[in-house]
């Protein structure tokens, strides 16, 4: 009887009808259950940053945050999480198209092998990296003892960790993408005479480049504030090796929560400055090649 009902009924009012039958409660409910949460986890907590922050005259706050020990752990933590992000980007990319494209023994080892730093303590990931590359660690000794590169408790081992607790951003965004790549696009194109690079530039690159920097994105943004894989391996030296959280707990065990805050706000408008540039361009990149992301 409905069947029949529904099927003399015009076109459009059926359409009208399926449109708004869904098993999850109506617009706006969902919205309202959406906004309460994301103000309740996100929005009200940011926004204590900035009011706590306010408590400070504009010269208080602009000596609390453009200190030259404060200016380096900026310098030191921005500059690490781009290069270890860029790092990754590459590497992550040759990760995935190994574990997709190939079968070789130990394969799902070393795909489980990928979310380890995931499930890590990122307080036991940064003493594992210390133990090998101190200076009478596994490779340390023979880094630092016979070429005399130092790693650890230096700007190179908090890079070491940023790209550590990074690749598997870059390894989970790009693989399920290039799973679902066909093939034969890349057939096709050798067929018509075009070299491996060629197939690689303009037929694979295209499809991947949006994956790939949303990769990079969660990357970057997962090292700027990483702290507990870098505190032990950076050796906190003022002026050198000091990352900006490390900056905030000091102010912190200092009971200067207005400088504390101060530097988490200039830290959280960089982040969010340098999310929106590289979330822009992964649109227009999208966009170029006929994507929605």
């Amino acid at each position: 009887m409905s069947s029949t009902l529904a099927s003399a009924l015009p076109v459009g009012a059926r359409s009208g009808r399926q449109r708004r039958f869904s098993v999850i409660p109506g617009f706006g409910l969902t919205l309202g259950y959406t906004l309460l949460y994301l103000s309740l986890i996100v929005l009200i907590p940011l926004s204590a940053v900035f009011f706590k922050a306010t408590e400070l005259s504009w010269p208080e706050f602009w000596r609390a945050v453009s200190s030259p020990r404060v200016v380096a752990s900026y310098q030191l933590s921005f500059g690490a999480s781009l290069l270890a992000a860029g790092i990754n980007a590459v590497f992550g990319l040759l990760l995935a198209w190994v574990l997709v494209r190939y079968s070789f023994p130990g394969k799902r080892i070393v795909d489980a092998l990928i979310d380890l730093p995931f499930a890590l303590p990122t307080a036991v990931a940064g003493i594992a990296l210390t133990a090998i590359y101190a200076r009478n660690g596994w490779l340390g000794q023979f880094i630092e003892g016979e070429l005399g590169f130092r790693i650890a408790f230096a700007p190179p081992g908090v890079l070491i960790a940023l790209i550590f607790i990074g690749v598997p951003f870059v390894v989970r965004t790009v693989q399920p993408v290039l799973e679902e790549l066909d093939m034969e696009l890349e057939e096709a194109a050798a067929s018509l005479g075009a070299r491996r690079w060629q197939t690689f530039r303009y037929v694979i690159a295209p499809v991947l480049l949006p994956a790939l920097l949303t990769g990079f994105t969660l990357a970057f943004a997962r090292a700027v504030g990483e702290y507990g894989s870098v505190i032990f391996i950076a050796g906190n030296i003022p002026m050198v090796s000091e990352i900006t959280p490390l900056m905030i707990i000091t102010r912190l065990e200092q009971f200067d929560y207005a400088g504390a805050t101060a530097i988490a706000a200039v830290m959280l408008v960089i982040s969010f400055v340098m999310l929106l540039v590289i979330n822009g361009l992964q649109a227009w990149t999208a966009k170029r090649t006929g994507r929605t992301i």
